[in-house]
């Protein structure tokens, strides 16, 4: 796998090599007068065809498995350097022992997500030379200083995993947290630049809007209107992507453990990557309303698209596989309260909860305009439900989300609550605090969706800030107060692995829920520039010049979640089969 990883690393380069070269020469003149020469404008001659491939299809299905893999590889070994933190501050080595695990998994797939970018490369080279051309010309050595990137990624990545025992003790562990940091840094990097890349072509800045020649520095090509947004929102669900596929890792390997001591190690694993999963998710729909926000700001049309266009059933899709993913998880935190003996007395409140997380996950999926015959709209009096078509709009569905976050959030708390009894002498007084923070602030986050309601159109999306305030201050507050009103607090036993095997299946819901909602929300940002490859700057004038159909995407993102998920299963395997491997060797004769 390390040698696979290193060829594919120096092949990279040297096909970006191999293009940069003739493109610019060794010149300063030449690189400046082909900058100028504006973006080309391909013939339908200009798109080689192979075979009778689609070649957007093959790019399409590439360069999503390489996301998907990306963001696996990028997210583990932040939250695996955070782990290990907790392992030095707290002297636990459970910690640490988990944080090795998380890094022995993203192993794997790193070396896959190498290949599979090495092949998205040369297929994007393969099937639409012109646009990459221009892209490269735009971009100029910053295509090199990410395949640099690229390189020093993986050396890092291998000196921080195959150190991790010989670094495990003293001053040597900060200095091998210090090589993860560098790791990360170099990760977030990477994406950061990539996504310069995605979103330049959605909304070109640094350059001519007659006729594409670049007028600025890389720095203002790259700092794009929609860049910012899209690296915060990826960035959150990136944490929460790879917290969902380790927590499927930690669920298969609690199945196949007979060993009550194993299942208890993968459980606590499966419990800690739950709990990393719905604290990157927590906010994803708010940096999610960001980035819409902007692509409106930037072009009416493509928000327009998005949500009023032939897109916009898609997002009933996507409420679906929210509310999967709301609903999977919740159902794994009130498994969780069997862990403990006082998780009884949360129990009772369980099935409140549930009316809640379900009702708002029917509000979040009613359409506002119904797909009607002329028959069924004479018989309906219009294609609004009289008294369903309300909750269609988005004051009712900001209503619900943010109601189904406080409520997740509060499933957290019950376990958190139920494996300590406080001690301090306010503990009854916090705990009322903490009830009215959550009354009051409902009763707020509801106020302000029936006031979107009377609110001119212009405003709707203004009244949405109080209720995601609100959110945010009932979730911090309430950890702020029992952070102090549980300190020093006599802890209850928690009887790790002591869950139904059902449970476990919640965590296999989440990466299959994540991983389709990744690939349809790629599908409707791709689709938002239409005919163009970069919008409004160079036209695509290939035989496929339109947008997928909405059936024609639904089966190209199932195969590729399906694929995704075959080989997440095989990584699974291969890590079961090392460890089984490992504890054959190490067992006395």
């Amino acid at each position: 796998m390390k040698k696979q990883t290193l060829h594919v690393s120096l092949g990279l380069l040297a096909v970006l090599l191999l293009v940069l070269i003739p493109q610019y020469g060794f010149a300063a003149g030449d690189e400046v007068a082909a900058v100028l020469e504006g973006a080309p404008k391909p013939s339908r001659l200009d798109y080689p065809m192979i075979w009778g491939i689609s070649g957007r299809t093959v790019v399409w299905s590439m360069a999503q498995m390489h996301l998907f893999l990306a963001a696996f590889v990028l997210s583990v070994p932040l939250f695996s350097l955070a782990t290990e933190f907790m392992g030095t501050v707290t002297g636990d080595d459970r910690f640490d022992n988990m944080a090795h695990e998380f890094m022995k998994i993203s192993m794997a797939a790193y070396s896959l997500t190498a290949l599979v970018g090495g092949g998205l490369t040369l297929s994007l080279f393969l099937f639409y030379p012109q646009m990459m051309g221009y892209m490269l010309k735009v971009f100029r050595g910053q295509v090199l200083v990410y395949a640099a990137l690229f390189g020093f990624e993986s050396i890092t990545l291998y000196i921080y995993y195959y150190s991790w025992d010989a670094l495990r003790r003293g001053n040597r562990k900060w200095f091998h947290m210090s090589i993860g940091l560098t790791l990360n840094t170099i990760g977030l990097t990477l994406m950061f630049i990539a996504n310069a890349w995605a979103t330049f072509m959605m909304s070109p800045a640094g350059v001519d809007p007659a006729t594409g020649a670049v007028t600025g520095t890389i720095w203002e090509v790259t700092r794009n209107p929609l860049w910012n947004p899209l690296n915060l929102h990826r960035f959150l669900a990136n944490i929460a992507y790879g917290g969902a596929i380790v927590g499927g890792y930690a669920a298969y390997m609690f199945l196949a453990e007979k060993d009550p001591v194993k299942k208890a190690h993968y459980d606590w694993m499966g419990y800690t990557s739950n709990f990393i999963a719905i604290l990157g998710f927590l906010p994803l729909p708010f940096a999610g309303y960001w980035l819409m926000a902007e692509i409106y700001a930037y072009s009416q049309q493509m928000g327009i698209t998005a949500m009023g266009g032939i897109l916009a059933w898609l997002f009933i899709i996507q409420a679906v596989l929210i509310g999967t993913i709301m609903m999977a998880a919740n159902y794994y935190l009130w498994s969780g309260l069997m862990r403990t003996d006082r998780g009884a007395h949360y129990a009772r409140y369980v099935k409140y909860i549930a009316v809640v997380i379900v009702g708002g996950f029917l509000v979040w999926v009613t359409p506002h305009t119904l797909l009607l015959t002329s028959q069924e709209i004479q018989q309906l009096g219009g294609t609004h439900h009289k008294l369903l078509g309300p909750l269609g709009i988005m004051p009712a569905k900001n209503t619900a989300v943010n109601l189904m976050l406080v409520f997740t959030f509060m499933s957290f708390q019950m376990f958190y609550r139920s494996s300590r009894i406080p001690t301090v002498s306010w503990a009854k007084a916090g705990n009322m605090f903490i009830v009215a923070l959550y009354v009051i602030g409902c009763i707020n986050i509801v106020g302000a969706g029936l006031y979107g309601y009377i609110t001119p159109t212009v405003y709707k999306v203004g009244a949405s800030v109080p209720q995601v305030v609100t959110t945010l201050t009932i979730i911090i507050g309430s950890v702020i107060i029992d952070v102090f009103r549980l300190r020093g607090s006599k802890p209850e036993t928690v009887h790790w692995g002591r869950m139904s095997e059902r449970s476990q299946y919640a965590l296999f819901v989440l990466p299959v829920a994540f991983t389709w909602l990744m690939g349809l929300m790629g599908y409707i940002r791709s689709s938002l520039r239409t005919h163009w490859h970069v919008y409004t700057i160079m036209k695509d004038n290939s035989a496929e010049a339109y947008i997928p159909t909405i059936g024609q995407a639904g089966n190209t993102i199932t195969a590729i979640t399906l694929g995704f998920m075959a080989i997440m299963v095989f990584v699974f395997w291969l890590s079961r089969l090392g460890a089984t491997r490992q504890d054959e060797t190490e067992a006395p004769s």
